[in-house]
């Protein structure tokens, strides 16, 4: 085991499981913001390992997970905005968890990228981190919009009348 997978399993144990303990458990709140950095947290243990591993292609998987990640949270952001309306998650909690999510893809992108050296690696590693920041971003300003909003309190969400 050299550093890169003590690294990805420290964070798989201590970052993803905690996370992945918040997505199933409580109030949507706490789920659909725990959703967001879960996956971020999963894309930066397939850096990690990919790298300890020496195969390239988990970092096609964190990639993929780093644009789809936040689509599922903003799926879910949609589908819960009445619950995350009724019951809003705290703006300092979402703050810190969005400026956690950055601090993690920076800790970890910028070291595998300097690792890789110049070239695609890098410049592919530097695009997941982007990615990943970005949509930490999107995801959070969702969350804080479904909270302010909601689908109008019992009302169907648009598109999903019932009237069949």
């Amino acid at each position: 085991m050299n550093g890169w997978t003590a690294a990805g399993t420290a964070l798989l144990l201590c970052g993803f499981a905690p996370a992945a303990c918040g997505v199933a458990t409580g109030r949507a709140s706490r789920r659909v913001p725990a959703q967001n950095v879960a996956t971020t947290l999963l894309s930066l243990v397939f850096l990690l390992l990919a790298q300890g591993f020496a195969r390239p292609a988990y970092v096609d998987t964190a990639l993929v997970l780093s644009v789809l990640g936040p689509a599922g949270t903003l799926l879910f952001v949609r589908l819960l905005a009445d619950q995350l309306a009724d019951h809003p998650p705290g703006e300092r909690r979402l703050r810190a968890l969005t400026v956690g999510n950055y601090v993690a893809v920076a800790a970890v992108v910028l070291p595998l990228s300097a690792a890789a050296g110049p070239g695609r690696a890098m410049v592919k590693l530097l695009i997941i981190g982007v990615l990943l920041a970005l949509g930490s971003w999107v995801a959070t300003r969702a969350v804080h919009a479904a909270a302010a909003m909601g689908h109008g309190r019992g009302a169907p969400a648009e598109g999903m009348s019932g009237d069949r």
